[in-house]
C-alpha cells in the first residue's frame, strides 16, 4: 500500500540498523492500551537503591513539611546531587535497615498538592551548564545514568554522548508510543535540553508510528530492529559509540526526559509516568498514570488473582521481586504479576513432552504449535551448576562482546580480562535473555553487577 511504502522511506530516512541475535519471549497477559486512574493515595515512598551507585544522606526529618521538588535525600559523595519528593506533604519517616541503610522515605500527601516553582525556561535560551544546575537543584539530575558501571551518574562527568532508547521489548514491557501520547512536547523540550549538554542518540523501534519520535529535533534517530533485547540502550551504545576505558556516556530513560521537558515548560517537578500492568495473574492487564514512589497496593488493590503469585516491580527479566507493601520505582515502566510456581505438580516433572511450556532450545514440542503467548511462572527448573561453555549467551547477547568469557572473567575476579573483554560497556540488563536461556543457572545480572561495582571501586 502506499501507506507502507511512505512507512518504509521514513525508515531509510532516518537509518536502519537490524540486529539478528536475541530472543522475543511472548507472555501472556500483555496490557491492552486503556489508560485508568487510580484511587486516592495519601502515602508515598522515595526509594534510594533505584539510584544504582549513590550513597543517601538523609536531608529531611519525620514531621518535616515538604513540597513536590523538594530533596528528600542527596548522594552524599555528591551533594548537590538531590532526589526530589514526587508530592507536597509531611514526611511520615525515615525507614532504616541493617547498619542503617536507607530503604526509604515515607512522605504522606497533602489534599491539596503544592509544587516547588523552579520558573518555566525557554530551552533554546539555556546553554549545558544552565540545564545541568537546573536539573540538580530540582532533583532530577540524578535519574541520567551512565556508562561505564551503569550507575546513577555524577555532575563532574562530561559525556561524549547522550543515549535515549524510545522503545522497549522486554516481556510485557510498556509500550512507549502509547505512554508518550499527550506529552510529545515535554519530549522534544527534554531532547533539545539534553542535546545542550552533548550529542543525543534516539533509538526508536522499526515499528514505531509516532510522528514525533520519526521527525525528532536536535537528536539523531536511529531506528532498531530485532529481537528483543535489541531496545537496550547499551546495545545501542555498543553499536555507535562504544565505550572506552576513561570515556563516559550517559543514559536516560525515555520517561525523564519527559520529566526534564515538564520541568522546563512548567517550572514544576512532576514525577507522573504511565506505567502498563501486566502479566498473566492481573485480571484486567491495563495502563495507569502514577507518580514514581506509589505504592503497588494502589495500583495492584483488586486487580490480582487469587493464589500463589510473584508481584515485579518492573519486567519479568529485569524487574525486583517486591510485595504489596512495595513502592513505585523511579525507572519502572510496568508492574507485572506472574505464577509463583511454588505450588506447581507437575507428574515427571522436564521429562514429560508438555505443549503448554516454552522452551529456547525446543525441548519441547510447543514451538510447533506457532507463535503463542506463554504462562510460565517464576520457578528456575533446575539447579545451579558449573558454567557450560555452549555459546548460548552470543545466541542472545547482539553486542560485540565474548559474553561467556566476560562472565568467566567476572567470576575469576580477573579486573584486566574484564576490561580487555569490553565490560566498560555493558549494563546487567544487557545479560537478562542470557540468563534466562542459561543452562547453568547462574545469576549473570548480579555477577555483572558485582563485576562492575568491583571495577568502580578499584578505579576512584
Amino acid at each position: 500500500s502506499s501507506k507502507h511504502q511512505i512507512y518504509s522511506l521514513l525508515l531509510v530516512m532516518i537509518n536502519l540498523i537490524e540486529t539478528h541475535k536475541g530472543l522475543d519471549i511472548q507472555l501472556a497477559g500483555k496490557a491492552s492500551e486503556k489508560k485508568t486512574k487510580l484511587g486516592v493515595v495519601s502515602d508515598y515512598a522515595l526509594v534510594p537503591d533505584d539510584f544504582t551507585g549513590i550513597v543517601p544522606k538523609v536531608v529531611v526529618k519525620e514531621g518535616d513539611h515538604v513540597l513536590a521538588g523538594d530533596p528528600l535525600f542527596v548522594n552524599k559523595n555528591f551533594p548537590e546531587v538531590r532526589f526530589a519528593s514526587p508530592v507536597s506533604g509531611i514526611v511520615e519517616a525515615v525507614v532504616r535497615g541493617d547498619r542503617r541503610k536507607v530503604l526509604c522515605v515515607k512522605v504522606k500527601a497533602d489534599d491539596s498538592q503544592e509544587y516547588r516553582d523552579f520558573g518555566s525556561k525557554n530551552v533554546d535560551s539555556l546553554d549545558g551548564n544552565g540545564v545541568r544546575s537546573l536539573l540538580l537543584e530540582a532533583g532530577l539530575f540524578g535519574y541520567i545514568n551512565q556508562l561505564p558501571y551503569a550507575v546513577s551518574t555524577t555532575p563532574d562527568t562530561t559525556p561524549k554522548a547522550i543515549f535515549v532508547s524510545a522503545f522497549r521489548d522486554m516481556p510485557l514491557a510498556g509500550d512507549f508510543d502509547f505512554e508518550v501520547k499527550g506529552q510529545e512536547t515535554d519530549f522534544q523540550t527534554g531532547i533539545t535540553a539534553l542535546s545542550k549538554i552533548a550529542q543525543v542518540n534516539v533509538g526508536i523501534s522499526s515499528k514505531s508510528q509516532n510522528e514525533t519520535l520519526r521527525n525528532l529535533k536536535d537528536a539523531t534517530v536511529t531506528a532498531w530492529q530485532g529481537p528483543c533485547p535489541a531496545a537496550n540502550v547499551g546495545v545501542h551504545v555498543n553499536h555507535l559509540c562504544p565505550v572506552n576505558k576513561g570515556e563516559v556516556v550517559w543514559t536516560v530513560d525515555p520517561v525523564a526526559v519527559i520529566f526534564i521537558g515538564r520541568l522546563l515548560n512548567t517550572g514544576k517537578v512532576d514525577l507522573r509516568r504511565t506505567i502498563a500492568v501486566a502479566g498473566s495473574e492481573v485480571v484486567e492487564p491495563h495502563y495507569v498514570d502514577a507518580l514514581v514512589g506509589t505504592p503497588l497496593k494502589a495500583i495492584l488493590e483488586g486487580n490480582v488473582r487469587e493464589g500463589a503469585v510473584r508481584i515485579i516491580n518492573g519486567n519479568p527479566l529485569t524487574g525486583r521481586k517486591d510485595s504489596l507493601d512495595g513502592y513505585l520505582g523511579a525507572h519502572t515502566s510496568e508492574v507485572t504479576v506472574i505464577p509463583e510456581g511454588d505450588d506447581a505438580d507437575e507428574m515427571l516433572g522436564w521429562i514429560m513432552p508438555r505443549l503448554g511450556h516454552f522452551s529456547a532450545n525446543r525441548s519441547y514440542f510447543s514451538w510447533l504449535l506457532g507463535k503463542r503467548d506463554y504462562k510460565l511462572d517464576a520457578r528456575v527448573k533446575g539447579g545451579k551448576r558449573n558454567m557450560i561453555m555452549s555459546g548460548e549467551y552470543d545466541k542472545v547477547l547482539p553486542m560485540d562482546i565474548y559474553g561467556e568469557y566476560l562472565i568467566k572473567a567476572i567470576i575469576a575476579g580477573d579486573i584486566d580480562k574484564q576490561e580487555q573483554l569490553g565490560i566498560y560497556e555493558v549494563a546487567p540488563e544487557d545479560f537478562a535473555v542470557a540468563e534466562f536461556v542459561d543452562s547453568s543457572k547462574l545469576e549473570l545480572q548480579s555477577l555483572v553487577r558485582k563485576g562492575l561495582d568491583t571495577l568502580r571501586k578499584e578505579n576512584m
